[in-house]
């Protein structure tokens, strides 16, 4: 069970708990505000992108090739932009922190 903290662009801070699938999958079964999952989890909208903390980076990784093209039309991406549909909830995520892209 992962443990993932999301802190909306409302500065709502919200955490949530889950065992498999995507954060993205978990973000919308809990309703998080600015995390639609589009295009179902496939890499192909950018609707749930987020920023993981910094600090937290190490959990996650970089994002992958697919992932930092869909990025690159998002002028709020940066660094430490991730799209939540990539990432797999596991033990390696727990306690994470994901601000919410406006």
């Amino acid at each position: 069970m992962a443990k993932i903290t999301f802190i909306t662009s409302d500065n709502e801070t919200i955490t949530v708990e889950g065992t498999s699938g995507s954060v993205m999958e978990l973000a919308v079964q809990h309703g998080i505000h600015g995390i639609d999952g589009d295009c179902g989890g496939v890499c192909s909208c950018a609707t749930c992108h987020v920023h993981v903390a910094q600090e937290h980076m190490h959990k996650t990784g970089a994002a992958n090739e697919i992932e930092r093209d869909m990025l690159e039309l998002d002028d709020d991406a940066d660094e430490y932009s991730r799209l939540a549909c990539q990432l797999q909830l596991d033990e390696a995520l727990d306690n994470i922190v994901l601000r919410v892209a406006k």
